[in-house]
């Protein structure tokens, strides 16, 4: 402690950097966060259990590329250990509010009495052909209830009836829940007024699935008797447009800033102990072991380390909730924090004491001047 405040201008110079790395760990880890939110929480935040997609279907983007029939979905809901099979279909339209302003929607398909259709907190659930229920981010946007929205090229107008009571939203772009044979219609490219051939009534982007009491059904079984190819809703967020990209991109900046808070806390702790060689040999030849000033060492870069980040972490919980609600995709999210938290802990310590492991060498000799 003595030596912390002796040398405190370094050491305090050496707490700042520790504190903006800190900060920068809040900041990408709330960005993350709010990415994966942002691009799969009208999954996220579903009872579905897990999605069956056509067979052969490629894992990027397969929402939108798959295609599955009534016949499949039957077929999984006479499966022993589903509770629930439902077709669902997605898409992802341009569209226009009734002012005329452009409006970016993802269309999910849905039973309006099924276990997919969410429930209203403002306004009413969809009933009937051309109804819409949207995510309540859609309210930024403008759109309110009652408003007529129509889509560009087909000319459906869907009505909104409600809003959910949180965030649903699937490619960072709004859900609007609405009947299945609307979506049916508008998958078809059918006109409004227009109907489509009997067919297009039975056919949806995916299978949604829900086990019995929660448990995630057998998946092998179910695509074996369905010639589907299923996945948990978890793995199916990688299918989503652009998750997966994104997600690796902030998993490798993450995974650099810990390596770089490593590599810069050790390079700190062995110039710090180069130049207290002398001193720490005199230690030794008074009788200090090596394991007491390793111990003290590391100790120093524990109180270093804590100090620094708890300072660093506050600030960046500050300044990430000024971020949330000004549209920048960002969500604070206590797990990934406290993790963060915690490795860039664990790899400064991990530097410090590779730069302290270096004491265990020194000559008391040395503090006699036998190098002079």
């Amino acid at each position: 402690m003595r030596e912390l405040a002796f040398a405190r201008t370094r050491f305090g110079l050496m707490a700042a950097v520790i504190a903006m790395i800190a900060v920068l760990m809040v900041l990408l880890s709330g960005l993350s966060s709010g990415l994966v939110v942002d691009g799969v929480s009208g999954l996220m935040r579903s009872p579905i259990g897990a999605v069956a997609f056509s067979e052969g279907t490629k894992t990027d983007s397969a929402f939108t590329r798959s295609e599955v029939t009534r016949a499949q979905s039957d077929t999984w809901a006479a499966q022993g250990d589903v509770a629930d099979a439902e077709l669902l279909g997605t898409s992802i339209v341009n569209a226009k509010n009734g002012d005329g302003s452009p409006l970016d929607l993802t269309l999910f398909g849905v039973e309006p009495d099924g276990f997919v259709t969410p429930a209203a907190a403002q306004g009413r659930e969809i009933a009937g052909p051309g109804e819409a229920v949207l995510s309540s981010s859609a309210r930024d946007e403008g759109v309110a209830l009652g408003d007529v929205i129509t889509l560009s090229r087909l000319g459906t107008t869907l009505t909104v009836v409600g809003f959910t009571a949180d965030q649903r939203t699937f490619g960072h772009v709004d859900v609007a829940f609405i009947p299945l044979t609307t979506w049916q219609e508008v998958h078809a490219g059918a006109m409004a007024g227009e109907q489509p051939s009997p067919e297009a009534y039975d056919v949806a982007s995916v299978v949604a699935l829900r086990g019995i009491d929660g448990r995630t059904p057998d998946l092998a079984a179910g695509d074996t008797a369905a010639h589907t190819s299923a996945r948990t809703i978890k793995a199916a967020f990688d299918s989503s447009p652009g998750y997966a990209a994104e997600l690796m991109t902030m998993q490798l900046i993450k995974a650099f800033l810990y390596a770089i808070s490593a590599l810069v806390v050790g390079a700190f702790f062995t110039l710090w102990t180069v130049q207290r060689t002398r001193e720490l040999a005199v230690m030794r030849a008074m009788g200090a072991s090596t394991r007491f000033l390793l111990t003290d060492g590391v100790l120093q870069a524990a109180i270093l380390l804590v100090g620094a980040l708890a300072v660093g972490m506050g600030v960046g919980l500050a300044f990430g909730g000024l971020l949330q609600g000004t549209g920048i995709p960002f969500a604070l999210a206590t797990g990934p924090i406290l993790a963060g938290g915690a490795l860039l802990l664990g790899l400064g310590l991990a530097g410090a004491a590779v730069a302290t492991a270096r004491i265990a060498s020194i000559d008391p000799v040395t503090a006699l001047g036998e190098n002079r």
